[in-house]
């Protein structure tokens, strides 16, 4: 929308079980998004350890950021067949000015993404920052943004949200639900994960199929396969 050149979608995957600043479930559908809107996409591999996974990052990134041809590794999905299964090498056609993340209200996570973009002498971008939750919600269905639960882990969000795509009558039932258990109807804090299978920026949309994995008050969404239709 600012008519700003998309040089590449990065995409940070997690080792370990847990990560402070990354989410972790469902992230290889990333390359799909990539792939149907036609923007180069680079999965980087941090360890999830507290403070050393940003400087991980940001060592990753600084030959990306000056333009530098990357090499990526054969990529092994177990549900994304359609991503590239051979060595390739990705070019961003010059150097990076700017890095944009969609962080909601996490201090801990603008600041250190800040402070990497400074040490890489680039600008950071949060768009998101601070805007209203529920407006926030409003508008990714206003623009045409599709959405589905991946992982919940929220009182009140049983296992019959996992697979459900978000739209007027779910943010609808959502909101009510947040009201009564209390909890951040956009998920910032946790309480839920979803991910994006269809958004303007996108030709194709993507099809998920997976089996609900649930242990009584949380759980998340299995991925078996996922498609471009």
């Amino acid at each position: 929308m600012k008519g700003w050149d998309i040089a590449a979608i990065v995409t940070v995957r997690i080792s370990s079980d847990d990560s402070l600043m990354f989410q972790l479930p469902a992230t290889d559908i990333a390359g799909l998004q990539s792939k149907s809107a036609g923007i180069p996409w680079i999965p980087l591999t941090v360890s999830g350890q507290p403070e050393a996974e940003i400087d991980e990052l940001e060592s990753k990134l600084r030959n990306i950021i000056s333009g530098e041809d990357m090499s990526l590794p054969k990529f092994e999905s177990k549900y994304c067949s359609e991503l590239y299964s051979e060595p390739m090498v990705i070019s961003t056609n010059g150097p990076i000015n700017a890095i944009v993340t969609g962080a909601l209200r996490s201090d801990y996570q603008k600041t250190r993404i800040e402070r990497m973009a400074n040490n890489l002498g680039i600008i950071s971008f949060t768009p998101l920052w601070h805007h209203d939750p529920y407006e926030h919600m409003i508008d990714l269905i206003r623009h045409g943004f599709r959405l589905q639960f991946t992982s919940v882990s929220a009182e009140g969000l049983d296992k019959k949200w996992l697979g459900k795509v978000l739209d007027s009558h779910s943010l609808t039932e959502l909101n009510e639900l947040a009201e009564k258990y209390r909890f951040s109807i956009d998920g910032e804090g946790g309480e839920f994960e979803t991910t994006v299978i269809g958004s303007p920026w996108m030709n194709n949309q993507i099809e998920i199929k997976g089996d609900i994995i649930w242990f009584g008050k949380h759980g998340y969404l299995d991925i078996i396969s996922s498609i471009l239709c």
